[in-house]
């Protein structure tokens, strides 16, 4: 062990490593300088950031009540954070899921953060600054002996459990690649996140189901199990894309800024996911 006096010989050291740490990354989330971003500049002369909204919980949420901010979420104080630090307020301009990409390209606002998935084509036109991301889980009774025993979500793929899925869905292809061997079950849309009366009627197994729905069914639905175990599947990367806010391309100094203060704000960002989960 070192003695006592090597450790206070190192105490100063210490101290200056860390306050160094806290000063670079204080100074990582401070705006570029004048001159260096174009669009930075713009949105100080103009007194405001110009943020594209359209409802996507938990990520970003409409309050409809008569009180409180317009909006909530992580994507909300996000934008807020970055309003902010540039000394100007958040101006909203609302948008549909046809125009949320394209007012970017034509300068209507300064970022979306009506969260998006990020896709190849979607990487073509704008940058991402991204958050979070959606993910899979794999659902069942927990009095099912096929799940209640399962260790990981490979222990479905095999010939003695059936799986259902929504024909047409985003988890179709998924499930056809992910368990070739399983018996696999298509049903037509119910409205719902899963088809989950299959599951109760002991008609399939197990079935796919987004992680963030999943919070809320299994507090409606009692006696459901998820996989892959954990936080109650939440930290789950089956089929992983990431989410995140978009700006236009070809803004290397604006994209680099927002990116340092939301990794800045992971956990809180993190926490307040899980909040409006919660509460869904």
């Amino acid at each position: 062990m070192p003695s006592a006096i090597k450790v206070r010989s190192l105490l100063p050291t210490l101290l200056a490593t860390l306050l160094l740490g806290a000063a670079l990354g204080a100074q990582a989330q401070q705006p570029p300088a004048a001159g260096s971003s174009a669009r930075i500049d713009a949105i100080k002369k103009a007194g405001a950031l110009r943020v594209a909204v359209l409802s996507n919980p938990p990520w970003l949420v409409e309050n409809t009540t008569s009180s409180g901010d317009a909006w909530a979420g992580p994507a909300w104080l996000l934008a807020n954070e970055y309003a902010r630090l540039l000394g100007v307020k958040v101006q909203l301009v609302p948008v549909s899921h046809e125009t949320k990409v394209p007012v970017l390209a034509s300068n209507q606002a300064d970022m979306t953060i009506s969260p998006l998935s990020v896709t190849p084509e979607r990487l073509k036109v704008v940058d991402f600054v991204t958050y979070s991301n959606t993910a899979l889980c794999v659902f069942g009774r927990s009095d099912n002996p096929k799940v209640a025993n399962a260790k990981s979500v490979d222990d479905f793929n095999r010939p003695d459990v059936t799986i259902a899925y929504f024909t047409g869905g985003g988890e179709e292809n998924w499930v056809k690649k992910r368990f070739p061997k399983a018996n696999l079950r298509g049903v037509s849309s119910a409205g719902t996140a899963a088809p989950v009366e299959e599951i109760m009627a002991r008609r399939a197994d197990v079935s796919p189901i987004n992680r963030v729905p999943y919070m809320a069914l299994s507090r409606k639905v009692k006696g459901l199990q998820a996989l892959p175990h954990g936080n109650n599947c939440q930290d789950s990367t089956e089929m992983a894309t990431p989410i995140g806010l978009a700006i236009d391309k070809n803004q290397p100094e604006y994209l680099a800024w927002l990116k340092a203060v939301a990794e800045g704000m992971a956990g809180k960002l993190k926490t307040d996911e899980t909040r409006v989960i919660n509460t869904m």
